[in-house]
């Protein structure tokens, strides 16, 4: 056996044993269906917990049509979620964390989130400039 062969065979090992890890970990999709009238991908998990994402928040589903949308397979004993209509493919145990996307894009969804202006917001920012804003920060600057 040459020294790429070798590799190989750790490398199919570790994978292996990595996927048989996380499918003993979970959670894994039971059953997924988009759900059309409120307009969510639902995602039942073999822990009991139900997801409704609204596929907006996913990335690259955001102009996705309902039709586009419906068709979706469990892959890989639950452990992914796959549209082929837009050749997407979805991790479910991060979603259960509730990664939607690749770190710039849950970034993004953080900026909009703080740049969005509500009634709420704006009462929130008022009590807490009443109760005299930010706490002062503890760190020691060192000289």
């Amino acid at each position: 056996m040459d020294q790429v062969d070798k590799i190989l065979e750790r490398d199919w090992d570790a994978a292996n044993q990595h996927g048989q890890e996380a499918l003993a970990a979970g959670p894994l999709a039971e059953s997924v269906y988009y759900d059309q009238p409120t307009g969510k991908v639902v995602v039942e998990l073999n822990n009991g917990v139900d997801l409704h994402i609204p596929p907006a928040l996913i990335q690259g589903m955001g102009n996705a049509t309902p039709a586009e949308l419906a068709e979706i397979v469990i892959e890989g004993h639950g452990i992914g979620l796959h549209f082929p209509r837009l050749d997407a493919d979805l991790y479910v145990p991060a979603l259960a964390r509730g990664v939607l996307g690749t770190a710039a894009w849950m970034r993004s969804l953080g900026r909009k989130g703080g740049i969005s202006k509500s009634p709420a917001k704006a009462e929130a920012a008022r009590r807490n400039g009443r109760l005299g804003g930010r706490p002062p920060s503890t760190k020691k600057v060192l000289s």
